[in-house]
């Protein structure tokens, strides 16, 4: 992955759409503003109780896009990141610092709401839209 990806996925204001299936294939997609990338290869993501998270321990891989329009829709900006869980934890310092770091930008009821800290590795990205280019072109 680059740089330049993490500074995109981790630039402000921002909300992506995060897509998760259960073990019968069942879709759930969920816009979140707070996943971070925090390195090259890894993003983390706080979750309360949800249909996301019950997702996910059925079935680790979703999938995190991210648009911006533009003039025209060959124009619109954006980036589809394909994940795999590799952790979720429901108690220790990752959650702590999410439940606190929400707390502090959408209120301390929203910060009580966190549950778990879900740890994903980056297995690919792809442009949001195919038109021949590299995903990099379109960020």
């Amino acid at each position: 992955m680059s740089k330049a990806l993490m500074e995109y996925f981790n630039k402000q204001p921002r909300l992506g759409v995060l897509s998760t299936s259960n073990k019968a294939g069942e879709v759930n997609s969920a816009y979140f503003g707070s996943p971070r990338m925090i390195d090259e290869s890894t993003i983390m993501v706080a979750l309360g109780k949800n249909k996301t998270l019950a997702n996910l321990q059925e079935n680790p891989n979703a999938c995190y896009m991210i648009m911006e329009p533009g003039k025209s829709i060959f124009e619109w900006k954006g980036v589809r990141i394909y994940l795999k869980m590799t952790k979720c934890e429901t108690s220790g310092d990752n959650v702590d610092m999410m439940k606190k770091a929400i707390s502090e930008k959408a209120g301390e009821a929203a910060g009580k709401m966190i549950h778990a800290a879900i740890t994903f590795s980056v297995a690919s990205v792809r442009p949001l839209a195919d038109f021949g280019q590299g995903w990099e072109k379109s960020i």
